[in-house]
């Protein structure tokens, strides 16, 4: 497996724990009483916390996964060849972390999934508004619907990587 797809899985992965911490959390409040369907200001400041959480948790876990990813390596790298010094492990990691025009499209070509799912959400989060629902499901339906299309981007791209893709 490559590292975009190693990446990728980590990011997925990320992002089904932070949706799922949030449908239980805001779910749980509202049967609970705790929060009324029209708040709107602790709507948006559950949503941001999750936001916020989501970015930090994102950025901390990709840390230790590329950390995690570099050990993996020099430890490969030691196996394998015995004299092998750190230039060569460096070298390795390096080349391992490379980017090409394939990965490029597959992201090009995901990206247009993750936006295209966006997209529909917004609208209907719009048409919730237009079937008189309250503010706070228009908030959750563009929070869901943003958290999935960036999930079908990140699963596009795994499909694309194992399916393989044309410059069509």
């Amino acid at each position: 497996m490559s590292y975009q797809e190693k990446r990728t899985i980590v990011s997925i992965i990320i992002g089904v724990l932070i949706l799922a911490a949030y449908c239980i959390y805001s779910y749980g409040k509202y049967q609970s009483g705790d929060i009324a369907p029209d708040d709107m200001k602790t709507w948006s400041g559950i949503i941001l916390v999750f936001i916020a959480i989501g970015v930090i948790s994102g950025i901390v876990i990709q840390i230790i996964f590329h950390i995690l990813l570099s050990i993996g390596i020099a430890i490969q790298e030691k196996v394998k060849n015995d004299r092998c010094d750190d230039k060569e492990i460096a070298k390795t990691i390096d080349a391992e972390m490379v980017t090409d025009e394939m990965d490029k499209l597959i992201e090009l070509k995901s990206m247009r999934v993750g936006f295209i799912t966006a997209g529909i959400g917004f609208v209907s989060a719009l048409l919730t508004q237009i079937l008189n629902y309250s503010p706070a499901v228009m908030l959750n339906v563009m929070f869901i619907t943003f958290s999935a299309g960036s999930l079908l981007h990140g699963l596009t791209q795994i499909y694309f990587y194992k399916r393989g893709i044309t410059n069509g």
